[in-house]
């Protein structure tokens, strides 16, 4: 399960995944990256917004994950959108994977952070996809719940 940490530096957040999926379980992964890979990471130019992980072989893997090129790099650079292996506990994996199969959801990350001890940690979700009529409920019931507030402010 994912902590609720202070001292976390957000490099990149998928914020239309809150919108389109509803989310059921979250989980703090760590990456495999190569040393070009944190220090493009450190500048905080990422996008994970078209990002998805799948399962290979008992593994899990994100694909289509944006890091951008390191400019001194030279010719040890990485490809910018190549497949990065997760890093999860085999029972995290493991639910994962019978999420996908058994009840049709779907693994999105949610951000890419560096942890207080300055690793790269992304954050996922166990997400079921919402139809455009389930979008616009969660919409109208957020908007009355902030206008109940500020109603509930006025008054005293």
């Amino acid at each position: 399960m994912a902590k609720n940490g202070e001292n976390r530096k957000v490099i990149a957040e998928n914020r239309k995944a809150r919108r389109n999926y509803e989310i059921e379980e979250t989980f703090e992964a760590g990456l495999i990256l190569t040393g070009t890979e944190v220090k493009s990471l450190r500048t905080g130019k990422a996008n994970i917004a078209e990002s998805y992980a799948s399962d290979e072989d008992g593994e899990l893997f994100l694909y289509n994950a944006y890091i951008p090129e390191y400019l001194q790099a030279n010719r040890f650079n990485h490809s910018p959108r190549r497949p990065r292996k997760l890093l999860l506990h085999r029972k995290e994996i493991h639910k994962l994977t019978v999420g996908i199969q058994r009840e049709g959801m779907t693994i999105v990350p949610l951000k890419l952070y560096f942890n207080d001890r300055g690793i790269a940690k992304l954050e996922l979700a166990l997400g079921k996809g919402r139809k455009l009529h389930d979008k616009r409920q969660v919409e109208r019931k957020r908007d009355w719940d902030r206008q109940k507030a500020r109603l509930m402010r006025e008054k005293g």
